[in-house]
């Protein structure tokens, strides 16, 4: 990193921070949903219903500017670009996801790792990690080491195991039914779904 980059970054983090000292946005109650882009739409839907048991709510589409700079005006991709299929899921007692299908002349297929800048996942909460990491595999779900318990600092309760979806997104399955070690001694407690 650069030492111009590094300084303007933390010019911008210390004008974000006087900022929010005074007041961040308002009324935020919480993540309506988490949007990403996949290369099939029936195929995700497909996927988070089959093996996820996300239920489609809506879909619609298409949206795009021949002429016009509407879709980067809206949401900063190639003026050209079209998003041919928006899906709306909901997904058990959690927030929402929606699929996004988009041709653009200048669209990326490389889905970045965990330690790429931009880098993701969804965690999806489980009851029971052993059993939801099982019928995975016997839908042909790649899976990676796991489940993993994490024994020891704030995190600890929690076992994990990721898993990637078939067009290589990274999904994490989670279960922690007794809580969080650091949920002893929080101030703020992270949301968790109810069914807990």
């Amino acid at each position: 990193m650069s030492l111009t980059r590094s300084f303007t970054f933390a010019a911008l983090f210390a004008t974000l921070s006087t900022a929010a000292a005074a007041a961040p946005i308002p009324g935020v109650r919480g993540i309506d949903h988490i949007g990403f882009t996949v290369p099939d739409a029936d195929a995700a839907v497909t996927f988070f219903h089959d093996v996820i048991g996300c239920e489609e709510a809506f879909r619609f589409g298409p949206i795009k500017d021949e002429q016009g700079t509407l879709m980067q005006d809206l949401v900063n991709v190639n003026p050209r670009a079209e998003i041919q299929h928006i899906v709306m899921m909901r997904c058990g007692q959690g927030s929402n996801i929606e699929l996004f299908q988009y041709a653009s002349p200048d669209q990326r297929d490389a889905i970045p790792k965990n330690s790429d800048i931009g880098g993701h996942h969804i965690a999806f909460y489980v009851k029971d990690l052993p059993a939801a990491l099982a019928r995975a595999k016997e839908l042909g779900v790649k899976t990676f080491m796991g489940p993993f318990a994490v024994n020891e600092g704030p995190a600890a309760g929690q076992s994990i195991t990721y898993v990637l979806t078939p067009w290589g997104m990274q999904l994490e399955l989670i279960s922690y039914p007794k809580g969080m070690a650091y949920e002893k001694k929080a101030k703020v407690k992270l949301w968790a779904p109810a069914s807990r």
